[in-house]
C-alpha cells in the first residue's frame, strides 16, 4: 500500500487472501518517498515467492506502475480514494503505457484485487481453484436465498 493510512481497504484483501489461506505480504511502500524500498520490493518479489502482487495507491497513484515497471509478475492496481472519490488514482492507474500492463480493479475494491490474485494463482494450484469454486458457488447460493426472502415480501401491487 501507497501508505498505512490505506490500511482500512487493504485488510479487507487480507482477510481474503487469509481465508483463502494464501500467503501475503503487507508493507507499505511509497513511489515518491521510499522509491528505493519499492525497487528493492519489486525486483526482489519473484526470488521472496511472490507470484502476483497488489498495488493499492491513492492520489497520483504511481504505485502499481512503478512496480509493474520493475518486475515480470502480474501487477494488480487497487486505487484508493483519498481525493477526488478515488477518480484521481483509478486514471492514475488505469492508463497505463504499452508495455507496462498493470490489471485495475474498481476504487477501494480489495475484495475483488484479492480475489483477482487468486484467480492469477489458481491456474496452476488446483486446490486453491477448488477453493474458488466453492467460494463462487456460495456467492450465487447468497442470490437464490435472497430471492427467495424478496418473495415473501408483500405489496399490493408487487407481482412476484
Amino acid at each position: 500500500m501507497g501508505s498505512v493510512s490505506d490500511l482500512p481497504v487493504l485488510q479487507k484483501a487480507a482477510i481474503v487472501l487469509n481465508d483463502f489461506q494464501t500467503p501475503f505480504e503487507m508493507l507499505a511502500l511509497s513511489a515518491h518517498r521510499t522509491p528505493a524500498e519499492v525497487e528493492d520490493f519489486a525486483t526482489n518479489a519473484r526470488a521472496r515467492g511472490v507470484e502476483a502482487i497488489i498495488a493499492a495507491a491513492g492520489m497520483s497513484a504511481h504505485l502499481p506502475g512503478v512496480i509493474a515497471a520493475l518486475t515480470t509478475l502480474p501487477v494488480i492496481g487497487l486505487p484508493i480514494n483519498s481525493s477526488l472519490d478515488g477518480v484521481d488514482a483509478l486514471l492514475s492507474i488505469v492508463q497505463m503505457p504499452p508495455g507496462i500492463p498493470v490489471a485495475t480493479v474498481g476504487v477501494n475494491a480489495a475484495v475483488n484485487a484479492a480475489l483477482l490474485s487468486i484467480q492469477i494463482l489458481a491456474a496452476n494450484d488446483e486446490t486453491l481453484r477448488e477453493k474458488l469454486s466453492a467460494y463462487k458457488l456460495a456467492l450465487k447460493d447468497k442470490i437464490v436465498t435472497a430471492n427467495r426472502d424478496l418473495s415473501a415480501i408483500k405489496y399490493p401491487f408487487k407481482t412476484n
